[in-house]
């Protein structure tokens, strides 16, 4: 319009400059408006975009002739809606995922008639993190001791953090990495003291799951086995459990219901836990307030598990993921996302995975076949802490405060919280067996780091 060019040239112009970067496959993240709403505000955008779609239709007919169900799965105007990511494909030169598994579902699931379609315009892009902020600032004495070990040039190139490989059978080096560790793990100990009035030893494992909060996210997973492990506490006192500090931080949407009542349990589980002196400090539970990049930093550098625990095929890429790595903290996961690459270069012996995989997920989805209350009926411990979310433990106010939770678990499970639940548990043994040998834990720690360069944003950006 402001230019006076014809209809060809602009779209030429439009098609070479633009790509589009998917970076979720969760419904409420993939815009849809409706079309009175559109039209009636972008009245000669939305003429525009009747123009795109005619003629993308056109191609797709052209394609496959007669084939409505390819039109009804493409087309950018249907059913009452503009959809925008078919818009940004038909408008884009280049669409990427985020991580090499969410491009393949991509492909063959989610935008699987644009790839067939196209398939040249598709490829990946793993996501990427820089390590001049989440490593240089955020963790000056990790820095400090990498640069006098191996000099500075992976602030610029990242790949040279793999001369770091040569160290991780040093004694020595290993004795330092933990002592930066513990120095880190003193300082986020002292921020949760100032924040959040609560004494945090030092000395305990750093379990730390910081991120959205989102049901596929699963800290309901997370918080449920921290109240597994007090029960276990409570009823055996014996029971021989190596000191733990679980950490979370999130935000969750305004109008999420379930993420806010998730976030109330947390709360309402730290303040039982942490004011049981029967328990002597083997379990803390923290909440960090107003989590942000800024705290970010003072957490992931003192990290000693990092929880990357999503429903498998949920999670595009992650990035705290890699802000973790680069920090030392191995990944107790699934295998999703970034998850899968991090496994790659650290090798899975350096990683604690557990769960379903996105295939076998999908297939669930697929073909149904899992019902939560087959879980509920074989396994005594999930049976025992879903009983404890209704029966007032964590509620006396409101026995029936966390009722939606246990209903949501129990009856569709969407996210595979409870069929996941006993290798997610049998992970947890094995991190603490792991965090016993400190030597081999140091030399996993440091391998972490020293694998990390894939996921510098400098590759992602190039």
């Amino acid at each position: 319009d402001e230019n006076g060019l014809e209809w060809d040239e602009a779209w030429d112009i439009t098609t070479h400059c633009c790509a589009y970067t998917n970076h979720t496959i969760m419904a409420e993240a993939l815009e849809k408006w409706p079309i009175e709403l559109f039209s009636r505000l972008l009245p000669r955008v939305y003429q525009i975009v009747e123009e795109i779609n005619r003629r993308f239709v056109n191609q797709i007919q052209e394609l496959y002739p007669g084939n409505q169900d390819k039109v009804k799965s493409m087309a950018i105007l249907y059913d009452g809606q503009v959809k925008m990511a078919h818009l940004a494909i038909a408008g884009s030169f280049s669409v990427n995922g985020v991580a090499a598994l969410h491009t393949e579902i991509l492909k063959k699931r989610e935008l699987k008639d644009f790839y067939e379609m196209r398939p040249d315009q598709f490829n990946n892009k793993t996501n990427g993190v820089t390590q001049r902020r989440f490593v240089v600032h955020a963790n000056p004495l990790l820095t400090n001791w990498l640069c006098d070990k191996i000099g500075d040039e992976w602030i610029t190139d990242m790949s040279k953090i793999s001369k770091l490989k040569t160290f991780v059978d040093d004694k020595k080096y290993q004795q330092e990495f933990m002592n930066i560790k513990y120095q880190n793990k003193v300082r986020l100990a002292n921020y949760i003291k100032e924040h959040n009035g609560i004494d945090v030893d030092p000395h305990s494992i750093f379990d730390v799951q910081v991120k959205r909060l989102h049901e596929y996210k699963r800290q309901l997973m997370n918080i449920l086995h921290v109240m597994y492990l007090y029960s276990e506490l409570k009823e055996n006192p014996s029971f021989d459990m190596y000191p733990r500090t679980f950490i979370f931080g999130a935000k969750a949407a305004a109008g999420y219901k379930r993420a806010k009542l998730t976030i109330k349990l947390i709360n309402s589980v730290a303040d039982v836990i942490n004011n049981d002196k029967s328990i002597d400090g083997k379990i803390k539970v923290v909440f960090i307030e107003d989590y942000c990049v800024s705290n970010n930093e003072i957490i992931i550098a003192a990290a000693d598990v990092s929880e990357q625990i999503s429903t498998a095929s949920r999670e595009a890429s992650g990035t705290g993921n890699m802000k973790f790595m680069m920090n030392g903290a191995p990944t107790l996961g699934t295998m999703d996302g970034a998850n899968v690459e991090i496994v790659e270069e650290v090798g899975i012996e350096n990683a604690f995975i557990f769960g379903l995989s996105a295939d076998e997920v999908m297939k669930y989805e697929r073909e149904g076949g899992y019902n939560p209350w087959d879980v509920y009926n074989s396994n005594e411990k999930v049976r025992r802490v879903l009983t404890a979310l209704i029966n007032g433990t964590y509620s006396k106010d409101d026995p029936e405060r966390f009722r939606d939770l246990y209903d949501a678990l129990t009856q569709e499970d969407v996210y595979f919280i409870l069929k996941d639940f006993k290798s997610y548990a049998e992970a947890q043994k094995r991190v603490e067996a792991a965090y016993r040998n400190e030597d081999n834990w140091a030399k996993s720690a440091i391998l972490n780091v020293a694998c990390s360069g894939k996921f510098t944003s400098d590759r992602t950006i190039q």
